[in-house]
């Protein structure tokens, strides 16, 4: 385990394959094909195979589902956390007007807290979504963190490769999709963890307690993603890339006292072998035991570095602190 002082937060977002094959355009999602009931088990074990917990970001449609339940419960049983990822994991989520993003929001804490039997205290939106107002309901509902900020400069090359990709989409179903994975401009966010200044009350006029935020790490200065998927996406062209990448990002990050939000999705445990329907994105045709091999290999560096812990305990670590606070910056 690290001796380092420095933190570091490990999480997954459980996007399911109808959720993936959704955002894409494909026909048959509205059958929700799942692979959680292979996949979830997959990754707690790997996780605590590395000696490390996280916090799972849950889709409160999958939720929903009674086969998911049980899968669910082991989560914090097993003694990790569960966030919450929205209702419908619409990557236009910030787009909604009020009352349906207060829904996607609220809902799926509903529902993730009856299938888990643990309330989430943390929100990240589908494909990094945010707002104003998604923070605002966020701070209204008791939320203590969010962590959809993603400071990344290459969002639009993202969103050129997923159109790319994609099958002919109607006109409503590209404006929905016109600004996914964000703006050149979300380089320049912070990369350490700070507080939202949201000025909000609740109805008897007590002011309520700033949400913080904690983004998704990039590489300092770059700001070139981090996160496995972008490892295996480097690994697919040499596994010694892809490591020397890991150790120069681990090292600016504790050059620079920055204590990195690392991200897991599904996709990094399989293959298109396994999930043939998703073969088309990036590192797929990557075998899956090479994939959790690599993946167990960046834990373990991880963790030799700093220390590692869920979403929620990185959050209370840094209330003890003094956090700078931020006035929203993001749209409504």
């Amino acid at each position: 385990m690290a001796s380092s002082t420095l933190l570091a937060s490990l999480s997954l977002d459980l996007d399911n394959q109808w959720s993936y094959m959704r955002t894409h355009g494909d026909a048959g999602w509205e059958s929700y094909p799942s692979y959680l009931q292979v996949v979830l088990p997959m990754a707690m074990d790997l996780v605590e195979s590395a000696r490390l917990r996280m916090t799972v970001f849950l889709v409160g449609e999958d939720a929903r589902q009674a086969q998911h339940h049980a899968l669910f419960r082991q989560i914090p049983a097993r003694g990790h956390e569960v966030g919450n990822h929205s209702l419908n994991h619409l990557q236009w989520l910030h787009k909604l007007p009020h009352a349906e993003l207060a829904h996607e929001i609220v809902e799926a804490d509903r529902l993730i807290a009856e299938a888990s039997g643990q309330k989430p205290r943390g929100f990240r939106g589908p494909g990094f979504a945010c707002s104003t107002t998604l923070l605002r309901i966020l701070a209204q509902h008791g939320y203590d963190y969010d962590c959809s900020t993603f400071p990344t400069f290459v969002g639009p090359l993202a969103r050129a490769y997923y159109f790319m990709s994609a099958r002919k989409l109607s006109e409503e179903e590209s404006d929905e999709r016109k600004d996914l994975f964000g703006s050149v401009s979300d380089g320049l966010r912070p990369l350490s963890g700070y507080l939202w200044d949201l000025q909000e009350h609740d109805a008897q006029g007590r002011a309520l307690p700033d949400l913080l935020e904690i983004p998704v790490t990039t590489l300092p200065i770059l700001r070139t993603p981090i996160h496995m998927s972008y490892l295996l996406f480097l690994a697919q062209r040499s596994p010694w890339l892809m490591r020397r990448y890991l150790d120069t990002a681990m090292a600016m990050c504790q050059l620079r006292g920055i204590e990195p939000s690392f991200l897991l999705h599904p996709l990094d445990f399989i293959s298109g072998t396994e999930c043939h329907a998703l073969r088309f994105f990036p590192a797929m045709n990557m075998p899956s035991e090479q994939k959790r091999e690599l993946l167990f290999e960046v834990l373990t560096k991880l963790s030799q570095r700093f220390r590692m812990v869920p979403m929620g305990e990185h959050a209370t670590e840094l209330r003890k602190r003094s956090l700078p606070r931020r006035r929203p910056d993001l749209g409504m």
